[in-house]
């Protein structure tokens, strides 16, 4: 069986031969790896099982000093985060749209990889991958605090860019479906350490009807729905749901119960996550990850979940335990 028929298996509720992963690093981390290993090529160390393609964040144009700037005009400084960044200055300074133009989501940029990429790697599950898919697009053009107060003061704003931003996506997954793909993942943090940012209501009123309409025009074209949210989210698991959502990720042991969600939603919702990045791998010993790695493929020996990092692997994380938790998966598949 492929990794794309194994991933396919657990994503319909049913028992898989093995318990499939797949692993992300940030720059530092992925650093240490390719240190180690002597290659930038990790794809034959690691085994992963999905197969991202597509341009995720978009495509940036470097403008020198550790500075970036994305398709919708963000500037990014990444003299601190060097994967992302952090937003330089706001775009929509008023709760208006007027005067600002999206980018063109078909732009070929953001499909260039897709045919190369399964080429390359055509035995995993392809998946396009959208990321600050809604909320976090948002805030990325108007400024977090802002947003924050515009559910409140500019309701009808805040409509009218999420419904904007949500037809540009739509536009990616109408295109990007007529490729050989699985499924479309929409990255969108809407967590923290302790509930949601813009709390369950506001979420509901705002959020839930856009993600619908994007999860709507997925399956419409026979394929699955993952979505990334980090944070303590699971008091919308339900309703994700029941709009459509087949794969959560990161899947956080800080901040939920990971067993005892696996096991409540098997056959409903699958797992995509569950090592901890803020406890276990960057604080525990090798062998202390190697337990809980073996604990975790214990749990999705049954289906419903694949394994991976809550995260991608920081640099703060010892090569050690990147190892740890990478040989151990990697056996598991024999064993």
């Amino acid at each position: 069986m492929e990794k794309r028929d194994v991933v396919r298996t657990v994503l319909e509720g049913k028992k898989p031969p093995y318990v499939p992963w797949s692993f992300s690093f940030t720059y530092e981390a992925h650093q240490k790896l390719v240190e180690y290993y002597g290659t930038h090529d990790l794809a034959a160390h690691l085994e992963n099982h999905l197969l991202g393609v597509g341009n995720s964040i978009g495509v940036f144009e470097d403008l020198g000093n550790n500075r970036v700037k994305d398709i919708f005009g963000v500037v990014w400084d990444r003299s601190i985060d060097k994967d992302i960044g952090n937003v330089e200055e706001i775009l929509l300074k008023e709760p208006s749209l007027d005067g600002y133009e999206f980018p063109d989501p078909l732009n070929k940029r953001n499909f260039a990889d897709i045919e190369k990429s399964i080429q390359l790697y055509g035995d995993r599950f392809r998946v396009f991958m959208i990321g600050f898919s809604l909320y976090e697009r948002a805030w990325t053009l108007r400024g977090m605090e802002n947003l924050l107060m515009d559910f409140i003061q500019h309701p009808k704003f805040v409509r009218e860019l999420f419904r904007t931003i949500a037809d540009y996506n739509i536009a990616q997954v109408k295109k990007a479906v007529t490729y050989d793909i699985d499924a479309v993942y929409f990255g969108d943090d809407w967590g923290q350490q302790f509930g949601l940012q813009m709390g369950p209501a506001l979420w509901r009123e705002f959020i839930k009807p856009e993600l619908k309409r994007m999860y709507d025009a997925v399956h419409e074209a026979g394929k699955f729905v993952f979505i990334h949210s980090c944070g303590d989210v699971d008091e919308l698991f339900d309703e994700l749901i029941e709009i459509g959502l087949n794969c959560f990720n990161p899947f956080q042991p800080e901040v939920m119960d990971v067993y005892s969600l696996v096991k409540r939603y098997r056959g409903r919702l699958t797992f995509h996550g569950g090592l901890s990045t803020q406890r276990t791998l960057p604080y525990g010993t090798p062998e202390e990850v190697r337990r809980v790695t073996r604990e975790l493929i214990d749990l999705g020996r049954d289906g419903s979940f694949m394994l991976a990092p809550a995260h991608s692997v920081e640099g703060d994380v010892p090569l050690e335990n990147m190892l740890a938790f990478i040989e151990e998966t990697l056996s598991s598949r024999q064993g």
